[in-house]
């Protein structure tokens, strides 16, 4: 039985692609670098920042610490007229938030990015846990985050679904023991998988 659920974001509870792409291809742009479309970059997208950087780059990469930087500062910005929730994604919340499911987002997106993206879209203290990329921690999938966080739920991996977009997500949720659900949307959805098509369809898990 589902007793908590953990989130994804990029490309579960938010379309971020467009503020991304923006923001890799402003810092790109202003060191006189190659910049990419859209649906390139969105391959790029998983494993967080310095690996997305890094991808764009390229054979590049000496530029990696003066594009990281960049794109940090631009994404700041640009996140919030690039970023939009999924549609049906806020009343699900809701409905669960008010059904007393304790409800966590953990992402590969750098910490500082991901609490203040989940701050704005997602008011009223949907989530009583946001975790994003922090040094302390490995990356997803590794299930460390995960388990940091049902470990202060005191609940067992068993009992927590891992909801996410894609084959990172699947693997995380693998890797921890928890109840993998996949939405179809987003970036890198695995194959030979259950998903699900609606935000809606969470329900019938739980």
């Amino acid at each position: 039985m589902i007793r908590g659920l953990i989130f994804d974001l990029d490309g579960t509870l938010v379309d971020s692609l467009p503020g991304i792409a923006t923001s890799i291809n402003n810092a790109l742009n202003e060191a006189n670098l190659p910049t990419h479309s859209q649906t390139t970059i969105e391959s790029f997208i998983g494993n967080g920042a310095r690996a997305l950087v890094e991808l764009a780059l390229g054979h590049k990469r000496e530029h990696t610490e003066e594009i990281l930087a960049s794109f940090h500062r631009h994404y700041a910005e640009d996140w919030k007229s690039g970023t939009l929730v999924y549609p049906g994604m806020l009343k699900l919340l809701k409905d669960l938030h008010a059904n007393e499911y304790p409800l966590a987002v953990l992402s590969n997106k750098p910490h500082q990015h991901t609490s203040k993206i989940v701050a704005e879209l997602f008011p009223n203290h949907l989530f009583d846990q946001v975790m994003g990329h922090q040094e302390s921690f490995p990356k997803k999938p590794d299930p460390t985050m995960a388990h940091h966080i049902i470990d202060k739920w005191n609940l067992k991996p068993s009992e927590v679904a891992y909801v996410g977009d894609s084959t990172v997500d699947l693997a995380t949720a693998h890797a921890g023991e928890m109840v993998p659900l996949i939405f179809s949307w987003g970036y890198g959805t695995p194959e030979n998988t259950p998903l699900l098509h609606k935000a809606e369809d969470l329900k019938s898990f739980l």
